[in-house]
């Protein structure tokens, strides 16, 4: 365990200054992920306006602090790990990777908190500032605080397993882009990220709380705008887990066949 420790430790400043070399390309993706967000508060914003003040429960206020957390939360949880996957097989990339004594999923997951934290220092002013424009509203009492905590961290953890597994799928096929693209409509719908999910039809609303997808990220937008009881904190946190354990044993399972087929096509 200390040396896992001090892997990370070294792996954290690599990425960190990595991050820093290359941080206009952090700020362009920055502002790709702040882009989708503000157009869906705009949109909804003006529906709810439009139909005298609310819609499915949500102000104008509502959504835009839905929003915003919305976007913290997302950028918290999301991993780029599936598009690079394919890329890292094909040029021979994850020959490296595969010679140290470590299992490659410890850089990618340095790399991937190294990134969150760098950019939460220009998310959070961007959603203060967009919080005062839009007169968004928090209901936050400090036993959803102490609670958001786990919940948040379970949320990237499981989402991170979910990728990171079906990122494997690219030493199976070295074009993986059409499935990643169909995850990505998955979770556009079933986690909250164009409409919370109590605006979509029943039937809707049961699928995405059968599936991961609300875990990953809608629950912890919920659980902090007061949209969650605290029965509902616990039995979520539950199946959070759940799903983790799931993910976890799914994603080792696959790793074991995935492994031995690689190939360094670029090498």
């Amino acid at each position: 365990m200390r040396g896992l420790l001090d892997v990370y430790r070294s792996q954290f400043k690599v990425s960190l200054a990595t991050e820093l070399q290359y941080r206009l390309e952090v700020l362009i993706w920055l502002f790709g992920s702040t882009l989708e967000p503000i157009v869906y508060l705009v949109v909804w914003s003006t529906v709810a306006r439009a139909n005298g003040g609310s819609v499915g429960g949500y102000t104008a206020a509502g959504f835009a602090a839905y929003y915003i957390v919305m976007m913290l939360v997302n950028h918290i949880t999301f991993t780029w790990i599936m598009f690079e996957f394919e890329t890292r097989i094909r040029e021979g990339a994850f020959s490296p990777k595969l010679l140290r004594p470590i299992h490659p999923i410890h850089a990618d997951v340095a790399d991937n908190v190294t990134y969150k934290l760098v950019g939460l220092v220009a998310l959070v002013p961007v959603a203060i500032i967009l919080s005062i424009v839009f007169g968004a509203t928090y209901p936050v009492t400090p036993v959803r605080v102490l609670a958001f905590v786990p919940v948040i961290a379970l949320a990237f953890a499981l989402r991170f397993a979910v990728e990171w597994t079906l990122a494997l799928l690219a030493f199976w096929t070295t074009r993986v882009s059409a499935i990643n693209q169909m995850y990505n409509l998955a979770v556009l719908f079933l986690a909250g990220q164009m409409a919370p999910l109590s605006l979509f039809p029943a039937p809707v609303q049961t699928l995405a709380a059968i599936l991961p997808y609300r875990w990953m990220v809608a629950f912890p937008v919920e659980l902090i705008l007061g949209r969650v009881d605290r029965s509902g904190i616990f039995t979520g946190i539950a199946i959070q887990l759940g799903w983790l354990a799931v993910s976890l044993i799914v994603l080792n399972v696959t790793w074991r066949f995935a492994a031995p087929r690689y190939s360094a096509v670029g090498a």
